[in-house]
């Protein structure tokens, strides 16, 4: 009878060593649980939405771009992808660009990359910029290339240069979100 109550005592106490361990592991100062929340990005652009026009151009504006809480002081080192596309009557063009500097402010985002595939000649090696304006079912897009007429054409663009939010996302096409930068201070 002693034998089994001392090895009944070993085993609660093994387990209870075992439970106290590995609580104290996960929620050491590297475990795996958190005093609160995991850190949120320091800054987005996401979504996809097609842009109104009343000839019916087909433009579609895709985002993918992050800039990750650990740079958030710096949003030349944003990552992600953006694409653009815009047709009319069966011609036109598309692009895919990797993205080089995200900045955010409130619901506003700007954006620019340098495009790494598109079948408009030209286009491939040149830097473009996009801003985003988030209101919600009504958001609003500008892009670089608006005053010169083509992603092909202008001079070198900086980082993070676009144009005002000039055109409307067309009503049920989709959505683009802004996360506002948070820069470490």
């Amino acid at each position: 009878m002693k034998r089994r109550t001392a090895t009944a005592a070993l085993c609660a106490a093994l387990l209870i060593t075992a439970t106290t361990t590995g609580a104290a592991v996960a929620d050491g100062p590297h475990g795996g649980r958190h005093d609160g929340p995991p850190p949120r990005e320091a800054a987005a652009l996401t979504g996809t939405a097609k842009l109104y026009r009343s000839a019916r151009d087909d433009i579609t504006f895709t985002f993918d771009a992050h800039l990750a809480a650990e740079h958030g002081d710096d949003p030349l080192r944003a990552t992600g992808t953006f694409e653009f596309s815009h047709y009319l009557n069966g011609e036109g063009a598309r692009a895919e660009a990797d993205v080089d500097c995200l900045l955010t402010g409130g619901d506003v985002a700007v954006v620019s990359g340098v495009i790494t595939d598109s079948d408009l000649p030209g286009a491939e090696g040149r830097r473009v910029g996009v801003t985003v304006h988030d209101l919600g079912r009504h958001d609003r897009l500008g892009y670089s290339w608006a005053a010169v007429g083509s992603p092909a054409e202008g001079g070198e663009l900086p980082r993070c240069v676009s144009s005002a939010p000039f055109e409307k996302v067309r009503k049920g096409t989709g959505d683009f979100h802004v996360v506002p930068w948070q820069p470490r201070l």
